[in-house]
């Protein structure tokens, strides 16, 4: 669908979704991801992760992990797992690091252009149909992938749990 959008709108080149279960992400989020594009031309997407700081998070299939490059905030791995891997075992203070080792992929990408329509006509990938996440489509094309460093995030809505605390929320205002 957003490929489509591109293919309309051929005079702008970044195109920024954020992923209907995240009705309330920061702006500022959603700027800095797009800033992320701007500023590094080699990049084909961008997104946002925030660190995973509860064990119980880390476990939670239903929680995207990134892995990234330590220093320059490239995706290297998404998953349904509980990633990077730590061989010597995990403990709570392993989780307090700093900087933090384990990343939640909030539901919010910018694109170029160019991407898009490339990744509309590829077939999904073995990681990607494995995983079910979209975004290893390109991972394994060797396609670049930054993540804009968020120190926290509002709750997205992943269960029918947390659709009844959104709607609280905002009934409450």
């Amino acid at each position: 669908r957003i490929a489509e959008v591109a293919e309309a709108f051929t005079d702008a080149d970044i195109f920024v979704n954020v992923q209907g279960d995240e009705p309330e992400i920061a702006p500022a989020i959603v700027d800095s991801v797009t800033q992320l594009l701007k500023d590094h031309p080699e990049a084909d997407i961008a997104t946002a992760g925030v660190p995973i700081q509860e064990m119980d998070r880390l476990d939670d299939p239903g929680c995207v992990k990134i892995v990234m490059a330590s220093e320059e905030s490239r995706a290297v791995y998404f998953s349904r797992a509980a990633v990077p891997f730590c061989r010597d075992g995990l403990d709570e203070q392993s989780l307090k690091s700093d900087p933090p080792m384990f990343w939640h992929h909030l539901g919010l990408y910018s694109y170029r252009r160019d991407f898009l329509l490339w990744f509309a006509r590829q077939p999904p990938s073995p990681l990607e149909q494995m995983e079910k996440l979209e975004q290893l489509r390109a991972v394994e094309a060797g396609k670049t992938i930054l993540v804009a460093r968020a120190a926290s995030a509002t709750l997205g809505i992943d269960t029918e749990d947390d659709l009844q605390s959104f709607i609280h929320r905002v009934d409450a205002r």
